[in-house]
């Protein structure tokens, strides 16, 4: 199973979910996938299995994901502060992938009926979700 996890700015939420999908040894393969190259490094020492950096990369990966994985704002152009693209929000939304979208609610973007939770609490929850998903894993 191809999980993309896709961040931008510094890379910590991508990192810390790659972290947490290491630790809990589920049976995917993770590109890490950063609009930026501190993002990328971030998600790379996080142990991703591959990595990349910018536009393109994020169109090719998401044509034949799995999963994407990556906060709410990868489907919105112009956010992560103008890092998101509008081509790489219409690849993420266009993908037949499943999406994990973590509600981070920056940026404009604020998603009703979630509650406030800890990046720690978030990426417990996305970990459980993950490995629902992995068939291997259950």
């Amino acid at each position: 199973m191809k999980v993309v996890v896709i961040d931008g700015q510094s890379g910590r939420m991508g990192q810390v979910l790659i972290e947490r999908v290491k630790a809990a040894a589920l049976p995917c393969d993770i590109v890490a996938v950063g609009t930026n190259a501190i993002a990328t490094s971030a998600m790379l020492k996080a142990g991703a299995d591959a990595g990349a950096t910018g536009e393109n990369p994020v169109l090719v990966n998401c044509r034949d994901a799995d999963v994407i994985a990556g906060p709410i704002g990868i489907l919105a152009a112009d956010s992560l502060l103008g890092e998101v693209t509008p081509a790489m929000a219409l690849a993420v939304g266009q993908s037949p992938a499943r999406k994990l979208l973590l509600p981070v609610n920056h940026c404009n973007n604020v998603v009703v009926g979630t509650q406030s939770m800890t990046l720690s609490k978030l990426m417990d929850e996305a970990v459980e979700l993950l490995r629902a998903m992995c068939p291997a894993a259950n």
